[in-house]
């Protein structure tokens, strides 16, 4: 099985196809960083016709790159949210379109469920497993049964890990993209310098919550003397924010372990996926704990962390495998949960 996968739900407009065997034939990624660079983040206007003006090019190479045509592929993927609606709906267009004419099975892909079926492709791990999915618009931890089937334990009540992440480094000065910014940053500073808190360590349930620590770095911010900050200060604040998030995931995601366990007796592995899961301070956090709980730890190459469209082909196959398929009316979806009816919090 052949299929090409379309990802354009955010800043990056990729191509890609990948073979029932686990191969990936070809990825084609087109960042937009210096486009938005100048504006501090993502207009989502720009993304769009960015979008609009690579994406035909971006599969022509990535059928090249594959050695494959048309005529050898066994279905399309493309995602059809959550993201930018503008974005999202210029890879679903193309990819129904060139369903229809092919004459091909079409999927429309959930970008969440993509990320948290990574890990198959590049390990191929077993089912059920444990994700905790980390990006700039998502964090949650939820058990991965087959596509289309979640069980959510856990989701931020507030900020996703990966914007407050973007926003604590843009306080700091540190740039755009401030993820990637923060973390090289926080690679000489020292964690214990600035006292942080630690938003929901130990209390009941699995969900997060970030918008405090991000307020407090605000404040830790106004109590330094007025101007710039210096190297040190900033790679200090950068680590100490840092050091903080990875308590907050290591934490949730033990407490997530324990009940998981309690309902898939034989899982045994913690995955973790979505962009912010390419912060390899956060990556060692995370597989001690899935260590110390007697879990395998699997986390996809950073290649495959941050968005791309092998993934989606991906996820297309998968749901391909199992007589998923949709048709050329699927909508685009701003908002799109993998689990509609999540898990009530509990001890």
């Amino acid at each position: 099985m052949r299929v090409l996968g379309i990802e354009t739900s955010c800043d990056e407009t990729a191509a890609a196809v990948v073979g029932g065997d686990r191969r990936i034939l070809s990825n084609v990624v087109l960042s937009q960083l210096d486009e938005h660079r100048p504006y501090g983040g993502v207009v989502p206007e720009i993304a769009a016709r960015s979008h609009l003006d690579h994406i035909g090019g971006l599969v022509a190479r990535a059928l090249r790159e594959a050695g494959t045509g048309y005529e050898d592929l066994d279905g399309v993927a493309a995602t059809a949210g959550p993201g930018l609606i503008g974005g999202v709906m210029v890879g679903l267009m193309t990819g129904k379109a060139i369903a229809l004419v092919r004459k091909l099975p079409f999927v429309a892909v959930n970008h969440m469920e993509a990320h948290a079926l990574t890990p198959r492709l590049t390990d191929g791990i077993e089912f059920p497993y444990l994700a905790l999915l980390v990006s700039g618009g998502h964090c949650m931890l939820l058990a991965v049964r087959g596509p289309g089937g979640y069980r959510r334990y856990g989701s931020t009540v507030d900020d996703a890990v990966g914007e407050a992440f973007d926003k604590t480094a843009k306080m700091i000065g540190l740039g755009y993209p401030g993820g990637p910014a923060l973390e090289e940053a926080a690679r000489t500073g020292d964690p214990a310098r600035f006292d942080l808190p630690r938003p929901m360590l130990g209390r009941p349930g699995c969900d997060f919550s970030f918008s405090g620590l991000k307020t407090a770095v605000r404040r830790t911010l106004d109590a330094l003397p007025a101007g710039p900050l210096d190297p040190k200060t900033a790679s200090d604040l950068a680590a100490s924010f840092q050091q903080a998030v990875a308590d907050v995931l290591a934490d949730r995601a033990a407490r997530a372990i324990a009940r998981f366990r309690e309902e898939f007796p034989g899982g045994s592995t913690l995955v973790v996926a979505g962009g912010v899961a390419a912060n390899r301070h956060l990556r060692a956090a995370l597989e001690k704990t899935a260590q110390s709980n007697g879990m395998r730890f699997v986390a996809p190459p950073l290649a495959l962390c941050t968005d791309n469209a092998a993934m989606v082909a991906w996820a297309g196959i998968e749901r391909l495998g199992a007589g998923l398929t949709d048709s050329l009316d699927a909508p685009a979806r701003p908002r799109w949960p993998l689990d509609e009816t999540a898990a009530e919090p509990r001890g």
